[in-house]
């Protein structure tokens, strides 16, 4: 099986390329798709089969999330504590439902992952877990784990407090 053009990849899937880079780097999105486009153009040929191209660009774009996230708190500067903190996680532009995404931001950060891969760029569980180099059962998990929190959140926001 050859390879489309690099251009009929790009025609595809830029939608999905950009929707998870403004996921997973909020305020920063445009760069790490643009990172991303740029690696993917690299790779594509040697690339030995068209196979699941969608699955390979998202995973490429998750990784220049993540390597945007690491190269900001690398050159963060260790002596302003205010710099240190984290920047809150933001919904994406176009979230329909401003109080899911606030839940989901505040979930741990692989969890919040996971959940993005899943419900955001629409990928299977061993897509996710390539993208998180994780197994699939562990991607499921994760998953499963965010969702419980999500609907523990969206029923009950306020839990009764222990009271001994």
């Amino acid at each position: 099986m050859s390879l489309p053009p690099f251009q009929h990849l790009v025609d595809e899937h830029w939608r999905d390329v950009a929707r998870l880079a403004h996921a997973l780097a909020p305020g920063n999105g445009d760069d790490v798709a643009q990172q991303a486009w740029t690696q993917a153009l690299a790779a594509y040929p040697r690339l030995t089969h068209a196979r699941n191209l969608r699955s390979w660009l998202l995973t490429i774009t998750h990784r220049c999330a993540m390597d945007h996230h690491r190269t900001a708190r690398r050159t963060t500067p260790h002596d302003d504590p205010a710099a240190l903190a984290e920047a809150p996680w933001l919904p994406p532009p176009e979230a329909p439902d401003g109080s899911l995404w606030t839940l989901v931001g505040a979930l741990p950060e692989r969890q919040r992952e996971a959940v993005v891969l899943r419900f955001v760029a629409d990928l299977d569980h061993r897509a996710i877990a390539a993208a998180l180099g994780t197994s699939p059962g562990m991607s499921r998990r994760l998953v499963s784990d965010a969702v419980a929190t999500l609907r523990l959140d969206l029923v009950d926001p306020d839990p009764p407090q222990d009271p001994s």
